[in-house]
């Protein structure tokens, strides 16, 4: 997606916090040094959905798979080179 992201993850040694600070300042070093400029990259803050059942994954996995299709990015989930997951 051109403007954001959805990850599906399971937290084991890190916090939901911990984790999204070290992606967007990673990801932000990386941007600003390929664009050759500084500043910030992303908006303050994250929105997070906790799944609560086994037997939800797969279509939480599924809608993230299917948001470039939604979004008009691709015209087949399998053209996106992201598209892939394990819950699939």
């Amino acid at each position: 997606m051109p403007d954001h992201f959805h990850w599906l993850v399971e937290l084991k040694n890190s916090t939901l916090p911990a984790l999204m600070l070290a992606t967007k300042s990673r990801s932000a070093q990386v941007v600003n040094a390929s664009l050759n400029r500084r500043g910030p990259v992303w908006q303050r803050g994250f929105h997070d959905r906790a799944i609560r059942r086994e037997e939800d994954l797969q279509a939480v996995a599924r809608y993230i798979v299917a948001n470039p299709l939604r979004a008009g990015l691709v015209s087949r989930v399998h053209d996106y080179s992201l598209w892939d997951a394990k819950w699939l």
